[in-house]
């Protein structure tokens, strides 16, 4: 049996990501006609939310870039390849917020610092409170869904202009625990 969390004092802590049930993954157009769906099998994040005051809370991601699948092997070695996010060369991926912003009552405007390949900039991720609630054991639990549209070419991976869509869709599904 689960109990609800209503946001406020009873959200705010430090939380970890559960892997096990949080999804990373991006859209993007190739051949300017079919998309192109995939996700990052290996991450770590942590989190302090703050439920009285959002802008108190914070949050840090890391993604080995080289856990990259889009169910085509010959296209995720592509993409780890310097063409893409260079993986060899820049292991991991990592988003640090710099801000939050409540918009409504479960919706938030979360901008941060996106490394990707050395090459940083700010990106700004609208997430969704989905769920709270404590778990039988009583340890909190969070669930956000978000997304973020950025330009690829501002992170320095412009190989395939014309065949593969600037524009990279990233799309969360967030749980996160009490450590």
């Amino acid at each position: 049996m689960t109990t609800t969390i209503h946001a406020g004092t009873e959200l705010t802590g430090d939380y970890v990501l559960d892997t096990g049930r949080t999804r990373l993954a991006f859209a993007g157009r190739a051949m300017l006609l079919a998309k192109v769906r995939g996700h990052f099998d290996d991450f770590e994040g942590s989190a302090h939310l703050d439920g009285d005051d959002p802008s108190k809370s914070g949050v840090r991601l890391t993604i080995r870039a080289r856990s990259i699948r889009t169910h085509n092997r010959r296209r995720d070695d592509h993409l780890r390849s310097d063409d893409f996010l260079a993986a060899d060369d820049h292991p991991a991926i990592t988003f640090a917020s710099t801000g939050v912003r409540r918009v409504t009552e479960n919706d938030f405007e979360v901008t941060g610092d996106l490394t990707v390949r050395g090459v940083t900039g700010p990106v700004t991720v609208r997430l969704r409170l989905t769920g709270a609630e404590s778990d039988p054991r009583g340890a909190s639990r969070v669930a956000f869904t978000g997304r973020a549209t950025i330009d690829r070419t501002e992170w320095g991976i412009s190989w395939g202009r014309g065949v593969v869509d600037r524009k990279v869709t990233l799309e969360f599904e967030v749980a996160a625990r009490r450590p």
